[in-house]
């Protein structure tokens, strides 16, 4: 099964570090967040990746092309340098496709730009490639495939500080709760999708609204719930939260670092599509700031 990775936006809230470099290439520790999402992956199998390359697609070619395992891997070092000999490899079973979709394209026109390279496939994965979570990917496929639908999202709580209100006609406050609390779930960006899904995207359409609400509209969307960490790096606050649980080896996402079995399934919910809170976009500031507008193509 391939993975889709989409790494060509701009990252607009995030320039103090993405101006000369694309967002997924910022670092936590000593590897760029996508390396640590690849190898989230490669941890429950995946190791097949096409890239969806725009804004300094050349940066994130020449990362791989000059790859270092020695970095992240332990090793010896003899013959004064001349000889290394390392201990464990990180990517050298990995698959990775570099495809340019295009510098200014959205998530659904670079969705379908790599529709050749996913030819056989009857399902593939696919993320935004900016955020990292500890949730069990084999119990969200398991839902997917349990479920049999056309698309599958991982849906969390919002982690904002802002409150929630509730007003009446009067514009009276009836209620007001952090968001944190609230009944809301936002978009956490990572998806399985059937073939099918290709259907659904019509030209010059964003991914998660016009074929979304098809897929909607057909009972074809379900939702994998999800309350454990998630976190995507979005904005300069963000960046210094990765690097500060990285610096105390606070890391839940490095699932490949546990070497603990799968839990059980669990039989999880599915969100209610039709639900008037169930919000789709791939921002944490669920209202303000609505990604798709902000933070075009990734």
């Amino acid at each position: 099964m391939k993975v889709v990775l989409f790494c060509g936006g701009f990252g607009t809230r995030l320039q103090e570090y993405s101006t000369t470099i694309p967002k997924p290439m910022v670092e936590i520790g000593y590897r760029p967040i996508i390396w640590h999402l690849m190898k989230y992956y490669a941890h429950y199998g995946f190791k097949d990746f096409i890239l969806c390359l725009g804004y300094r697609g050349d940066y994130i070619k020449q990362y791989f092309l000059n790859y270092n395992e020695c970095l992240s891997n332990d090793f010896i070092l003899s013959n004064g340098g001349d000889k290394i000999e390392l201990y464990n490899h990180d990517i050298s079973d990995w698959t990775i496709s570099f495809i340019d979709t295009g510098l200014n394209s959205n998530i659904g026109q670079r969705l379908k730009a790599v529709e050749p390279y996913l030819a056989g496939e009857e399902v593939f994965l696919a993320n935004y490639a900016d955020g990292l979570t500890d949730m069990i990917l084999s119990e969200q496929l398991e839902h997917f495939y349990q479920n049999n639908k056309i698309a599958s999202m991982l849906c969390v709580k919002p982690s904002q500080t802002f409150d929630v209100l509730s007003m009446g006609s009067n514009s009276y406050v009836a209620d007001m709760e952090p968001v944190s609390k609230a009944d809301l779930w936002i978009n956490g960006g990572f998806f399985a999708f059937k073939k099918e899904i290709f259907d659904y995207i019509h030209k010059g359409e964003e991914l998660v609204r016009e074929p979304f609400k098809r897929l909607i509209s057909k009972d074809e969307l379900i939702g994998y719930r999800h309350r454990g960490f998630w976190a995507c790096m979005d904005t300069v606050k963000e960046k210094l939260m990765f690097d500060t649980m990285y610096s105390r080896g606070e890391m839940p996402w490095a699932v490949w670092q546990t070497n603990s079995e799968d839990s059980p399934i669990t039989n999880p919910e599915i969100v209610d599509n039709n639900a008037d809170k169930f919000v789709f976009e791939h921002s944490k500031l669920i209202t303000y700031h609505p990604r798709a507008k902000k933070d075009m193509g990734r």
